[in-house]
């Protein structure tokens, strides 16, 4: 029998935040640096990554959200802009980064009418872009009133690029969250749509990990809503007979076809680590851990209300023996 999983931490008070700053570049050197240019309002950097990214949509998308969360993003967009009017990628950044000002606290009751000009602006100079569609699924995702228009927006980034990673995310998020009162229910949609997702894609597509997801996300929504147990032990999620072979065949697709060339797989890892603490396995998860290095995301480790920085260092260190 497996040992149980390490205590991830104290759940944080409701409204609580970690001090750590989780990095979105992920482990993309090129970008951190491009990023660190375009802080300062120096876009030429930024322009040549986005050049040499072309239609790799994947690392597209990852590299403009990257760009559009530093503060001064719309500013230093529209400064490209203004040089180069016809420049589809300045045009995508500024409806990147509106729609990261957009989903901020404290954002204006007009940004959000605004970002959503521009990416639409964005979308009509690059049609085939599934890149504006993305940043318009996260805005209507991210805002209190939105919602209605994710399957559509979905639909809009799949039709251009079927195996979009951030997009499938996003859609499993969602769907986790419907029918919270049901509890442990194996028929549930999101399962359905992360098991179609992963059979559609090639054999080695990292939305071979959906499934794992789709787990993950639905333990975050019944723990919110008092019908599972922080605890993955006391909860039972973890390791039932479905939770087996999900994990067992994530876990196998990662030995045979780890994507390292992915620029959203240290997500996929994450999440693949946090399901092998929860389901006991340390000696997977150690594996796993050691490709994440410092790369640590918050979402999983957020979940059951975490603190998620405390969360993954304390399962992290458990895994790897650190006393």
């Amino acid at each position: 029998m497996s040992p149980p999983p390490p205590p991830l931490g104290r759940s944080r008070r409701r409204g609580g935040r970690s001090d750590h700053a989780f990095d979105p570049a992920l482990d993309d050197r090129e970008l951190i640096d491009a990023r660190n240019q375009f802080t300062q309002g120096r876009w030429s950097d930024a322009r040549a990554l986005l050049v040499t990214t072309g239609n790799d949509w994947d690392r597209r998308g990852h590299r403009l959200l990257g760009l559009a969360e530093i503060p001064s993003a719309v500013d230093w967009a529209g400064d490209w802009l203004l040089a180069e009017p016809e420049s589809a990628d300045a045009t995508t950044l500024l409806g990147c980064a509106c729609v990261v000002r957009a989903l901020r606290p404290k954002a204006k009751a007009d940004e959000a009418a605004r970002a959503r000009q521009a990416c639409l602006a964005a979308a009509r100079i690059t049609p085939e872009d599934p890149t504006p569609w993305l940043a318009l699924l996260l805005l209507d995702r991210g805002r209190e009133d939105g919602g209605d228009e994710t399957g559509r927006l979905f639909e809009e980034v799949r039709s251009r690029h079927p195996e979009h990673h951030h997009a499938h995310h996003v859609m499993t998020a969602l769907l986790a969250e419907s029918h919270p009162d049901s509890g442990q229910d194996p028929l549930h949609e999101v399962y359905d749509f992360a098991a179609w997702a992963a059979e559609q894609a090639p054999a080695d597509s990292p939305l071979a990990v959906l499934p794992v997801i789709a787990h993950a996300e639905r333990y975050r929504v019944l723990v919110a809503a008092g019908s599972e147990s922080d605890d993955p032990v006391a909860s039972g999620h973890w390791s039932g007979r479905r939770a087996r072979q999900v994990m067992k065949a994530a876990f196998d697709w990662w030995l045979e076809w780890e994507r390292e060339d992915h620029p959203r797989h240290r997500v996929d890892l994450n999440f693949l680590a946090h399901a092998k603490v929860c389901e006991g396995r340390t000696a997977e998860a150690a594996a796993l851990f050691h490709r994440i290095g410092p790369h640590a995301t918050a979402a999983p480790w957020s979940y059951a209300g975490r603190d998620p920085y405390a969360a993954f260092t304390a399962a992290r260190d458990h895994a790897l023996g650190t006393p």
